[in-house]
C-alpha cells in the first residue's frame, strides 16, 4: 500500500493541504463524495423548483376547473398544449370518455373501468416524474458516511505505516495524518447529512401532492359517472 508521507509538525494543514496529502485511494473517495454532494444539490434544487411548478400548475388547473367552465372547452384548449400534473389526469380521462362514445359504448362499467384506468396511469407517470432521480438521494443519505468512512480507515492505515517506518511517535507528526483521514469521513457526512433531510422532505412532497391529483381523479371519475348514467340510457333509446 502506498505509504503516506508524515507532515512536518510545522506544514500547512489548511484543508486543501490535507487532501493533497493524502494517499491516492483516499483522494479518490473524496472526490467521488464531492462529486455525490454536488449532484446531490442539483437534484435538490431542481426538485424544489419542480415541485413548487407542479404546486403552481395544480392551484391553476383547480380554479379553472371549478369555474364552471364546460368540459369540452377546458379538453380542447388543454389537449393543444403539453399537461402536467392534473391537467395530464383530466386530458387522459377525456380522450377516453371521447373515443368510447365515438366507437360506441356498450356498457357503462366497462367505460368506467377504462376511464379510471386512463386516469390510474396518467396519475402514475406524474408521480414517477416527481420522484425521478430521489432514489439518488436516499442512496447517498445511507452510503455516503460508510464510504467516507472507508477513506479514513485506509488513510489511518496508511498514516500508522508510515509512522512505523519512520519510527516516530510524537503527537505532533501523528495528528496531520490522522487528519488526513478523519477528512473523508467529514466529506462523506457532508453529502449524506443533506441528502438524507432532502430526500425525506422531498418525499413527504411528493406523496402530498399525489394525494391532490388522486383526490382530484375520484371526484372527476364520480363526475363522469354521472354524465355515463345521464348519457347511456338516451343512446339506449335511439
Amino acid at each position: 500500500m502506498e505509504q503516506m508521507a508524515l507532515t512536518a509538525p510545522g506544514g500547512d494543514h489548511s484543508l486543501w493541504a490535507l487532501f493533497w496529502q493524502a494517499g491516492w485511494v483516499v483522494k479518490l473517495v473524496m472526490l467521488g463524495l464531492l462529486a455525490a454532494s454536488v449532484w446531490t444539490w442539483a437534484i435538490i434544487i431542481d426538485k424544489v423548483l419542480v415541485f413548487g411548478r407542479m404546486r403552481s400548475a395544480l392551484n391553476r388547473f383547480e380554479e379553472v376547473f371549478w369555474s364552471g367552465q364546460s368540459l369540452e372547452e377546458l379538453y380542447r384548449s388543454l389537449s393543444e398544449r403539453k399537461t402536467s400534473g392534473m391537467g395530464s389526469i383530466f386530458v387522459a380521462a377525456m380522450r377516453e370518455w371521447k373515443k368510447s362514445f365515438e366507437k360506441g359504448v356498450k356498457s357503462p362499467i366497462s367505460l368506467q373501468n377504462r376511464i379510471d384506468k386512463a386516469m390510474d396511469l396518467a396519475l402514475t407517470r406524474e408521480m414517477e416524474a416527481l420522484e425521478s432521480r430521489m432514489g439518488f438521494l436516499a442512496t447517498i443519505g445511507s452510503a455516503a458516511p460508510f464510504i467516507g468512512l472507508f477513506g479514513t480507515v485506509v488513510g489511518i492505515m496508511t498514516s500508522f505505516q508510515a509512522i512505523a517506518a519512520s519510527g516516530a511517535t510524537n503527537l505532533a507528526v501523528v495528528a496531520p495524518g490522522i487528519a488526513e483521514a478523519l477528512l473523508a469521513t467529514a466529506i462523506g457526512l457532508l453529502a449524506a447529512i443533506p441528502a438524507t433531510i432532502a430526500y425525506n422532505k422531498l418525499t413527504t412532497d411528493a406523496a402530498r401532492l399525489g394525494l391532490r391529483m388522486e383526490g382530484f381523479a375520484d371526484e372527476f371519475s364520480a363526475i363522469l359517472s354521472r354524465q355515463i348514467d345521464e348519457k347511456l340510457p338516451v343512446r339506449a333509446a335511439a
